[in-house]
């Protein structure tokens, strides 16, 4: 049974919204995250010997971490199955061809891609101009 979202590439494309979450965001690596971290994590990956986690850069302050990069979050608005073939790679290209790096982060539903902060309104733009 597939997982339930769109699956054909040119439809998502044709639907393609963007829209971003308020706030600056940050990636750090911790040994082990504390209940205090966890709570104020919107994503977290578990590589091996660290954690990574995805920060409000207050939070992070807050905590003595450092804050090596300052990121905007942006989600796309379209229903993506989990299953579907080439949406990472159209929008990662758009945003390649454009200059601008991306960090992605797949939800159930919808796709989130991390940029810097000083290039999001230049990504959104990028991806609602060329995805349409």
């Amino acid at each position: 049974m597939a997982a339930p979202g769109e699956m054909d590439l040119q439809t998502m494309l044709d639907s393609l919204d963007v829209e971003r979450r308020p706030g600056i965001f940050t990636f750090v690596a911790v040994e082990v995250p504390t209940p205090g971290l966890l709570a104020a994590a919107h994503a977290m990956v578990e590589e091996g010997t660290s954690t990574t986690l995805v920060l409000p850069v207050e939070s992070a302050r807050r905590a003595g971490l450092p804050v090596v990069v300052e990121m905007a979050w942006l989600s796309l608005t379209v229903n993506s199955s989990l299953e579907a073939v080439g949406l990472t790679a159209a929008f990662s290209k758009i945003l390649g061809d454009a200059d601008i790096s991306c960090n992605v982060l797949a939800g159930y539903h919808h796709d989130h891609i991390l940029v810097p902060v000083d290039r999001a309104t230049d990504a959104i733009a990028a991806l609602t101009q060329k995805a349409a």
